[in-house]
């Protein structure tokens, strides 16, 4: 541990230049007397790291001091190309990983370049969370599922009451929710309710909170090469969004309910509902449920009259009803009897 925080503070002074104790203790989140002794640890293994006197004095490389640990390890350059998302770093266990990478990649940079991380850190961050998302710890499968993931190596974790064997492929982070890409290997399993096989290859997705134990096998497996994860994940993402789409409903929308069509459907059913589209503005709109296509409705307003099924046009036959009776002119008081 000792070891990685001085070469981190030779490469925070190699990249910045000059930096005092106070700004190294909060960079290495130490005390300043650990500073203190770190410089002079590394002073004694012959790193030319010297103090300069002063107000506006703190410690700096002998100029044209370069270090050679620059380059990147394996778990280094991997983590380096997740140093956008941090909260996926911290709660995979990876953020001291990336920090090391970033500083590696900042000294390495020239004088003139190497305010460029933190000009783009101040000026682009990403969020990855939804709003209003609770503050809670990770899952506790989501550290070793991690490192099986990061170095293929084959797990057995309970899930739903079951244990599977499986080859986890890769981990996606979905408004706040870890989901696990993996194919199954234990004897007899063909797929399963989680999720379709990546052309019948046996690819499934697993919600990562709902896995209990995890054991990691020992001997790496080998890859499927045709693997791609971005594209794996798009594919089921957009047929578990159709698969939602039960129920189908029929309406008349007005030119400006046409308009407000994109903002009130589900994104699923909005490309089957513009190609049913007629001249008079009727559509065929796929929704979950008939609760669901009764909230969109009532979205539109005057905008669209319900043609079917029966049920729903009922519901909004008795809203718009009860809407005309909250808005009904208050009876004269003063108008004769």
């Amino acid at each position: 541990m000792r070891a990685a925080r001085l070469m981190s503070l030779v490469l925070l002074l190699q990249g910045r230049g000059a930096m005092t104790a106070a700004e190294l203790a909060e960079e290495l989140e130490v005390s300043e007397r650990t500073v203190h002794r770190d410089v002079l640890a590394l002073s004694e293994a012959g790193v030319p790291v010297y103090a300069d006197r002063g107000r506006r004095g703190g410690y700096r490389l002998l100029d044209g001091y370069r270090t050679r640990l620059t380059g990147l390890d394996r778990a280094e350059a991997q983590a380096l190309f997740l140093s956008g998302v941090p909260a996926a770093l911290r709660e995979m266990g990876l953020a001291g990983v990336a920090q090391t990478a970033r500083l590696k990649a900042a000294a390495a940079l020239s004088p003139a370049l190497r305010d460029a991380p933190d000009a783009a850190a101040q000026r682009f961050h990403l969020d990855a969370p939804g709003w209003f998302a609770g503050d809670d710890p990770p899952p506790a499968a989501l550290g070793p599922l991690a490192r099986a993931v990061w170095n293929d190596l084959p797990v057995r974790v309970a899930y739903r009451e079951r244990v599977r064997e499986l080859e986890p492929y890769g981990l996606v982070l979905k408004a706040g929710v870890w989901y696990l890409a993996a194919r199954l290997t234990g004897p007899g399993e063909k797929g399963g309710a989680e999720g379709r096989g990546a052309e019948g290859r046996g690819f499934l997705i697993f919600r990562v909170d709902r896995v209990g134990e995890v054991r990691l096998g020992d001997v790496p497996f080998e890859r499927d090469p045709g693997f791609d994860l971005a594209g794996f994940w798009a594919e089921q993402a957009a047929a578990f969004g159709r698969s939602l789409l039960r129920e189908e409903v029929t309406l008349r929308l007005t030119p400006a309910g046409l308009r407000m069509l994109r903002h009130v459907a589900d994104p699923a059913a909005l490309p089957a509902a513009l190609e049913s589209l007629r001249p008079d503005g009727t559509v065929r709109l796929a929704v979950e449920s008939l609760a669901v296509a009764y909230s969109q409705v009532l979205r539109f307003g005057p905008e669209a009259e319900v043609l079917g099924p029966p049920e729903l046009r009922a519901m909004a036959a008795e809203a718009a009803a009860r809407l005309s009776a909250l808005y009904a002119p208050a009876p004269d008081p003063h108008a004769p009897s």
